[in-house]
């Protein structure tokens, strides 16, 4: 038996004459069901090389048994740049904490971290100082985190005379300190030779070429010679 729906001349030709009803048409619910499997079809062939956390997630029912291996190492792809991404965007400027944050921030502040904890006190010029440098030092390498403390806060008792001290941590222990004003060489300390100090021990990446301390003492080495007089004038003047 002929389909009175298929689309022949002859079935033209018994709807002109109204032999055959019209043509049916598809329910407009059922073109927007068909629309929407479609589209979901779609996405779903997207190769889960492209895919993120979510997509994967959302699809993973979608795959064969054969994919499961390789989805799972695409997931664990996308997780390590995932954690590698939150750790470089997170920072940036300088954290005040106390006592109470110092095993959240700095012992548990994340592994492969280098975290740089200033101990401080308030009236102390040296401290004001390096301050300011690490603010500077945030801004530039935002991977590493920076912390400020009142010394007291943090270790009870601690004397002034220490201060300003530097810790560097990594994985929770520390690597390097940097105890007293002896330490940073006074007043005259500038950002550049603090970030080469801190860049020693691998806590910072810094550009500088050359230990900008160095390079100031040996200037001023060689203008010392150069002005010292020579032993045959001091004879002379001896005479």
């Amino acid at each position: 038996m002929q389909d009175p729906n298929a689309d022949t001349e002859w079935n033209d030709i018994l709807r002109k004459k109204g032999i055959l009803p019209p043509k049916e048409t598809p329910n407009e619910e059922i073109e927007a069901a068909e629309e929407e499997l479609i589209q979901h079809q779609r996405s779903v062939v997207k190769t889960y090389e492209d895919m993120t956390l979510e997509d994967l997630e959302e699809n993973e029912d979608e795959f064969g048994e054969e994919d499961e291996r390789a989805i799972e190492m695409y997931r664990q792809q996308r997780l390590a740049e995932w954690k590698a991404t939150q750790m470089k965007k997170v920072y940036g400027e300088i954290l005040e904490i106390s006592g109470p944050d110092y095993v959240q921030e700095v012992t548990k502040a994340g592994e492969g971290l280098w975290v740089i904890l200033h101990l401080y006190k308030q009236g102390i010029p040296l401290c004001a100082l390096i301050n300011q440098h690490l603010s500077q030092l945030a801004r530039m390498f935002p991977e590493t985190k920076f912390i400020k403390a009142i010394s007291t806060t943090c270790i009870p008792n601690y004397p002034d005379r220490n201060l300003p001290t530097i810790f560097v941590y990594r994985d929770g222990d520390i690597k390097s300190q940097y105890i007293g004003p002896i330490a940073f060489g006074g007043m005259n300390l500038t950002k550049d030779e603090l970030e080469w100090k801190l860049s020693e021990n691998g806590a910072i990446k810094t550009e500088l070429e050359a230990n900008p301390r160095r390079q100031i003492e040996d200037r001023l080495m060689s203008s010392i010679r150069m002005s010292a007089p020579t032993k045959r004038s001091s004879d002379s003047e001896e005479d």
